[in-house]
């Protein structure tokens, strides 16, 4: 159960308190390591009649969400507040003065948390240099690399920098399919001066996956427009794409040519020890306890390729170990996690192929526009296991499974969790699809 909209109409002590009350009787109830991984990263935003609002990051949020809704519901009803039922949202309050409304900027997204190593080292202090002086050090700023490396977290990062240092600039965070929807409906609606008006009176634009532009000419000449009107007032650009300006081959040339003004910086894959670094970090922050000292190796030597991967394969991890009630020891990751192949072995074909196979279905039927149970479920478990094992943004998923828009990926990939979460036969079904994938011979046995 998601909110349409966060509800405004309790007093924000009100919220506290029931709050911090509710925490306390959760953190009685459970294991410590549970408490800390999964309870105490929810945020309640507001009170809507006898409903309490919760947010989270979106790992955590739903995983929350199906697994300890009803416990959380228990610990309300026991506070005899009249607040009985527990609604999990994706959408937090606006943002404060000074930020213009974009994407939701993640709050854990800041300079503090990046890991620096060498293949983001620059990137990291060109990023730092732009939050601490706008338009003075370089403008614009683009930073390019495969996804999953940390491009949206410095771009999120220079947001809440400014947010808390400079609340006086207007700063808005986007990314380009979110620019382009925001234009398109525009257009449909009472005309483009509203939006251009958004986007032109900013003091900083950042703007996330500009790959994302190519072929779109109306928006392409929008977005011109409005990069030389910032650019021209004095406004700091920071752009991010997968490639290098100059490989955006389908965007028109001047687009290019501006991206170049400026600095243009590589976000490159991180290195065993930054990914080891990664990980402690990420368990100390979650209060885990480690079984023995080679467990955290054991995953960085198995998930090689993005920082969002290795997150991702730590969460699933920490869930195993959660439900089984086992240590984080390099057994347990060796039984949860596969031997990684590379990412670049591991083809979208290959994964609609085995998922075909698997469910009994042609591979055309999984990719088409059946809603027939069969291969609508193949279609979502595909779906899921493509963005786990390669580097492809939701856009670029959707674009080979028949076209589909960005909210139809997410949409697939929530249902998958929360499959995985409730069916323990369709998880170990994912399980084995997912080996079959990452050993391709005798994967059918």
């Amino acid at each position: 159960m998601v909110a349409s909209q966060v509800p405004d109409d309790s007093s924000e002590q009100e919220l506290d308190a029931l709050w911090r009350a509710t925490q306390d009787r959760l953190r009685a109830s459970v294991p410590d390591s549970t408490y800390r991984i999964w309870l105490e990263p929810l945020e309640a935003i507001g009170i809507e009649g006898d409903a309490l609002y919760l947010t989270a990051p979106e790992g955590i949020r739903t995983w929350a969400e199906r697994r300890y809704c009803s416990l959380i519901a228990e610990a309300l009803a026991d506070g005899d507040s009249g607040v009985s039922r527990v609604v999990f949202t994706d959408e937090r309050p606006e943002p404060g003065q000074g930020t213009a409304a974009g994407v939701e900027l993640n709050p854990n997204y800041t300079f503090d948390r990046f890991v620096i190593g060498p293949g983001n080292r620059l990137a990291h202090g060109a990023a730092l240099a732009v939050a601490e002086a706008p338009s003075e050090a370089y403008n614009p700023l683009f930073l390019h690399g495969p996804p999953g490396l940390g491009k949206t977290h410095l771009l999120a990062a220079i947001a809440n920098y400014l947010g808390a240092n400079a609340p006086g600039l207007s700063v808005r965070y986007t990314t380009a399919e979110s620019f382009t929807n925001e234009f398109v409906a525009a257009l449909r609606g009472a005309g483009p001066e509203a939006f251009k008006l958004r986007y032109r009176d900013l003091d900083v634009l950042l703007i996330d996956d500009v790959q994302f532009l190519e072929g779109k000419q109306r928006t392409e000449e929008e977005f011109f427009h409005t990069f030389n009107a910032l650019y021209e007032s004095g406004s700091q650009l920071v752009l991010s794409a997968d490639r290098l300006p100059s490989e955006l081959a389908t965007l028109a040339s001047r687009l290019r040519d501006r991206f170049e003004w400026g600095l243009t910086v590589a976000v490159e894959p991180p290195n065993l020890a930054t990914r080891l670094t990664v990980l402690r970090r990420l368990v100390q922050e979650a209060g885990v306890e480690i079984a023995d000292a080679g467990a955290l190796s054991e995953l960085a030597n198995r998930i090689d390729a993005n920082v969002r991967q290795l997150h991702g394969a730590l969460t699933r991890v920490l869930a195993h170990a959660s439900l089984m009630a086992r240590p984080l020891s390099s057994e347990l990751i060796a039984e949860v996690i596969p031997q990684a192949r590379s990412a670049e072995a591991t083809s979208v074909e290959e994964i609609q192929q085995r998922a075909a196979e698997r469910f009994g279905i042609s591979r055309a039927e999984l990719v088409g526009t059946s809603r027939a149970a069969t291969p609508l479920r193949a279609r979502q478990v595909a779906i899921f296991l493509t963005r786990e094992l390669t580097d492809l943004s939701l856009p670029e998923i959707g674009r080979l499974y028949g076209g589909r828009d960005h909210s139809t990926v997410l949409n697939s990939l929530r249902r998958v969790e929360t499959g995985i979460g409730q069916d323990p036969e369709f998880s170990q079904r994912v399980d084995e699809l997912r080996t079959a994938i990452h050993n391709p011979v005798g994967g059918d046995a």
